[in-house]
């Protein structure tokens, strides 16, 4: 259904798991949340991490070279935000972790809070959640 798929690619790929990796940390991911829907500087992401300003400092310089922080520096102030396609990821990984939980509970696939949440703000991104068939249940 003019689903295109990609020859396998090893830099490709490579590329891929490094910004995978730079986002696996929980703390590196509820920052790319924030930034997702604002540019904010690194005090009030410290704040919103609850951690210090350095250890806040090091998560962004790992996402940043990643690629998935943009900085600009305004007087002595450096503001971060998500680069474009980095809130798409973050929902789509949601997506995945929800199903998945769901799938564990034994509940109907893309019933999580994420997911509905999504729903909410984008009903066709919704929609393309690839739900998993049902095992089959002896009798």
């Amino acid at each position: 259904m003019g689903t295109q798929v990609r020859s396998w690619d090893a830099d490709g790929a490579d590329r891929a798991v490094a910004v995978l990796k730079a986002v696996a940390d929980p703390s590196r991911y509820r920052l790319l949340w924030a930034l997702s829907g604002q540019e904010l500087p690194v005090s009030a992401l410290a704040e919103i991490l609850g951690a210090h300003v350095a250890a806040t400092s090091q998560h962004l310089a790992r996402l940043r070279a990643a690629g998935l922080v943009d900085s600009r520096r305004e007087g002595t102030r450096i503001y971060y935000r998500a680069a474009s396609r980095v809130r798409g990821l973050l929902e789509e990984a949601s997506l995945v972790a929800d199903a998945s939980a769901d799938r564990a509970a034994g509940a109907e696939p893309g019933a999580g809070p994420v997911a509905a949440a999504v729903a909410q703000e984008d009903p066709a991104r919704a929609r393309r959640v690839v739900r998993a068939p049902r095992p089959a249940t002896e009798h």
